[in-house]
C-alpha cells in the first residue's frame, strides 16, 4: 500500500480472457488487505449486477462500486481515471512493454513490475 491509500494490484492474462473475471481473482488475491476498502473506482465495461454481486461477496456489501463515466464526447479529466491513464503511458515508455513480445504471462508481470519499481525509485530518488 502506498502513501495514498492505493494498492497495487496486477494480474496479467490471456487476451481472450474477461476483464470482469480478472477484477474478482485480484480482489480475492488481495483480500487482506481490503479489510478496509471503501471504493472501487471503475470504466463502464466493469458494471453490470452480476459484477457487482461478486465483488460484494470477495470484498464485502459495505464496499462502493463507483463507475467513472464519460459526460460529453469532448476531452475531460475523469476523476481517478487519469492515475491508471498515466500509469500505461509511464509502461508505454519501456520497449519490452509497447508490444505483447513475451510468451507467458508470468513474464510480462515481471516486466510490469520491473519498470513499476524503476519508475518509483526514479521518483523518489529525484
Amino acid at each position: 500500500m502506498d502513501s495514498q491509500g492505493f494498492i497495487l494490484g496486477l494480474l496479467v492474462t490471456e487476451v481472450n480472457a474477461s476483464e470482469r473475471l480478472g477484477a474478482v481473482v485480484i480482489c480475492d488475491e488481495l483480500r487482506q488487505h481490503l479489510s478496509s476498502l471503501e471504493v472501487i473506482y471503475l470504466d463502464q465495461g466493469h458494471c453490470g449486477k452480476n459484477f457487482a454481486r461478486a465483488i460484494g461477496q470477495v470484498c464485502g456489501e459495505s464496499v462502493r462500486l463507483e463507475v467513472v463515466k464519460r459526460s460529453s464526447k469532448e476531452f475531460e479529466v475523469l476523476a481517478k481515471r487519469w492515475v491508471v491513464e498515466r500509469t500505461f503511458v509511464w509502461l508505454n515508455c519501456y520497449r519490452r512493454l509497447s508490444k505483447d513480445y513475451e510468451l507467458y504471462t508470468e513474464i510480462s508481470e515481471v516486466m510490469i513490475y520491473g519498470a513499476l519499481i524503476r519508475i518509483t525509485l526514479s521518483r523518489i530518488t529525484s
